[in-house]
């Protein structure tokens, strides 16, 4: 077993060919066994109505948890295995059937209208443009006020990406996260989640997609959750195989946030 997997043997946010992901179950359980993992939680995308592009079909969440059930037998005594599901905000899908659920909001809804909030800058600036007079801050506080209920909506157990919004703002600059009412919008959603003790991510999907040097949330963000008694789970929010427990020692180094880290299979 490599030093990594000793100090930090497990990822829960992992995609499979059943929505986004690029490998399957089967792939990812042989990686993270090659890997010496002690624990691995599958967590394909819950389904949404108006979007099917990205999520598990809605007559395929049977196959899937009988697929992981499978293999969860299958290597009995090599490896634990937990069938998650990353619940979106919007979705109206029950987790009960699951193990666990990360809560994520992927979309800013405006009256019967969802925008993206991962598929690119364009998307939100047009949403700025057309609905507040080009004001980018009123479309940041409108994801950031979901992202505030995440929990209330989903009744998940790790809270998915918090800043996911600043995906492609090192790619196309469209808001300064220095400017007070962004830093107002996300410090108002953290003081609401962290009333829950449920743990946020340390998502390290960021540097494996090329769109920057740190994970979600920055570092600003993880400070002020640390400093006020949140705690995290690391994740690597993998879509293939080869993205398991990305960086992760990196992060375990991070004098900010190292205090504050926590084994998700061990608190749940």
């Amino acid at each position: 077993m490599s030093n990594l997997c000793k100090a930090y043997p497990e990822d829960f946010h992992v995609h499979s060919t059943f929505s986004d992901g690029k490998d399957s179950p089967r792939a990812l359980v042989e990686e993270a066994l090659r890997r010496g993992m002690t624990d691995l939680g599958l967590s394909d995308h819950s389904y949404t109505v108006f979007d099917g592009s990205y999520c598990m079909p809605k007559d395929r969440d049977i196959a899937y948890r009988d697929e992981v059930a499978a293999l969860r037998e299958e290597f009995a005594g090599k490896i634990r295995i937990r069938c998650g599901i990353e619940q979106d905000y919007d979705s109206s899908e029950s987790t009960a059937p699951y193990d666990y659920a990360i809560g994520s909001v992927h979309y800013i809804r405006f009256g019967n209208d969802y925008c993206p909030v991962d598929d690119g800058a364009q998307y939100l600036v047009s949403a700025a443009d057309s609905l507040f007079g080009g004001d980018i801050y009123r479309v940041i506080e409108a994801y950031y006020a979901a992202v505030s209920d995440v929990l209330e909506r989903t009744g998940a157990q790790i809270i998915g990406h918090l800043d996911l919004i600043r995906k492609y703002n090192g790619v196309t600059p469209f808001f300064d996260p220095q400017n007070p009412r962004y830093i107002e919008a996300w410090q108002t959603a953290a003081d609401r989640l962290l009333k829950y003790k449920v743990p946020f991510e340390i998502n390290t999907s960021p540097i494996a997609r090329g769109l920057g040097t740190e994970p979600y949330p920055a570092a600003p963000i993880r400070r002020y959750i640390a400093e006020h008694g949140g705690t995290f789970v690391l994740t690597s929010d993998s879509h293939r195989a080869a993205n398991l427990q990305l960086l992760f020692g990196q992060c375990l180094a991070d004098p900010v946030t190292k205090n504050s880290i926590l084994r998700f299979s061990e608190i749940c």
